[in-house]
């Protein structure tokens, strides 16, 4: 099967999607919301910088490469970015669409799959009818991006609207999209947005095979990893920040990694206001082996979001058997039983939060019950090779 792919390129989600279907010996196509560098096995490869794509900034600082001054705006401003985005984004989708229009005659696939509703589900919306489209719902697609502005809830309805088949990793999203246009009947996956977790690498990449990066930790310190960089409107890092003058009163060796948030001004600016310079490190952007590495290395997993679906950062860490906290929401719900397997926080509480990291780091016998629970839970549902198998029937749906 021939497979379009409409994502950004640079995302690691989408790579690691890409890399599924051609372990499936299916072709892939690539066209690509954002400039990436070219990637091993995709037939062909297209940018179409819908939705001002070019002039997004990064959540992650890469070491070795300065930040430009509109970079950093975009860093410090990103809020009030996000907000104007929604307002004039829509605009760019009928140019681009008419390319993407284009390509699709040209390259003809067998199936267009957008991985994301805005703004690759809109751009993907313009797929000729004779061709099938899936669609893939990020977490936050219908929650916050939906709500944005009325374009976006009007393109939101849209995308949903022309879809041939749809897939979610929570089933929340299955059935909001039935609020927002999903017609009845259309079929639809479940399953992780990566294409599923390979419990077998994350566990290789365990703490005997330590990375120069992650050098930083003394074994006899607490450690507890942020792994999401900054998402406006999503995760609540003003939160995690707060959380921690709270955890260090009663544990003051505590430490704190947070990853892709290395020469992130905001980052910047709530250490030195906080004064946890000696407990907080900013990391730059990590590898998947890297992060695997970091999960393995702390006990502790925090992700503080007031819209999410099921990240693949939590995925991961439960198959490490990193404790996870994260948002009292209705998706995470879906993963989460509350001291169980995890600990859910209020978003917008601070002091919550000190408290579940402070049970989670003074109760080992609470994230070892965790972790053989969630390992468990990963292989149930989200395993690699299950997940393949889940998609190929999905696709053959479509195609047939």
């Amino acid at each position: 099967m021939h497979v379009m792919i409409v994502a950004d390129g640079r995302s690691p989600i989408a790579r690691r999607w890409m890399q599924t279907l051609q372990a499936l010996n299916h072709r892939v196509t690539l066209v690509s919301t954002y400039p990436c560098e070219e990637l091993p096995g995709v037939e062909a490869q297209h940018v179409l910088p819908v939705a001002f794509a070019g002039l997004s900034g990064s959540q992650a600082h890469k070491p070795g490469k300065r930040q430009s001054s509109a970079r950093k705006a975009v860093s410090r401003y990103r809020d009030i970015l996000q907000t104007w985005r929604y307002r004039l984004a829509p605009f760019t989708l009928p140019g681009y669409g008419k390319q993407l229009q284009a390509l699709v005659k040209t390259a003809q696939p067998d199936l267009v799959h957008a991985l994301r509703i805005p703004f690759e589900g809109m751009l993907a919306s313009y797929t000729p009818p004779d061709t099938p489209l899936a669609v893939s719902i990020w977490g936050n697609d219908l929650t916050l991006h939906a709500h944005g502005s009325r374009r976006m809830a009007d393109w939101t309805r849209r995308t949903l609207q022309r879809a041939n088949g749809l897939h979610a990793d929570a089933r929340r999203d299955l059935r909001l999209a039935q609020q927002w246009g999903l017609r009845p009947n259309t079929p639809t996956l479940e399953a992780p947005g990566s294409g599923g977790v390979d419990i077998a690498e994350i566990n290789r990449m365990d703490d005997r095979q330590p990375l120069p990066v992650l050098g930083f930790a003394p074994s006899d310190r607490p450690l507890v990893v942020n792994p999401r960089g900054f998402r406006p409107g999503s995760v609540r890092n003003d939160v995690f920040f707060q959380a921690i003058p709270l955890v260090l009163q009663r544990m003051p060796n505590a430490l704190f990694a947070c990853a892709g948030m290395q020469g992130q001004e905001e980052a910047l600016e709530w250490v030195q206001r906080l004064h946890i310079e000696n407990h907080v490190v900013l990391m730059p952007y990590l590898t998947q082996p890297q992060l695997w590495n970091l999960y393995h290395r702390a006990p502790v997993m925090v992700s503080i979001s007031s819209h999410d679906g099921t990240p693949n950062s939590l995925l991961e860490a439960m198959a490490a058997g990193c404790f996870p906290i994260v948002g009292d929401i209705e998706s995470l719900r879906e993963w989460i039983t509350p001291g169980i397997n995890g600990l859910l926080v209020e978003p917008g509480k601070p002091q919550g939060l000190a408290e579940a990291l402070l049970l989670a780091l003074n109760t080992p016998t609470l994230r070892q019950q965790a972790a053989e629970i969630n390992l468990q839970l990963v292989r149930q549902r989200a395993d690699v090779f299950l997940v393949r198998s889940q998609i190929e029937v999905f696709y053959q749906r479509l195609v047939n």
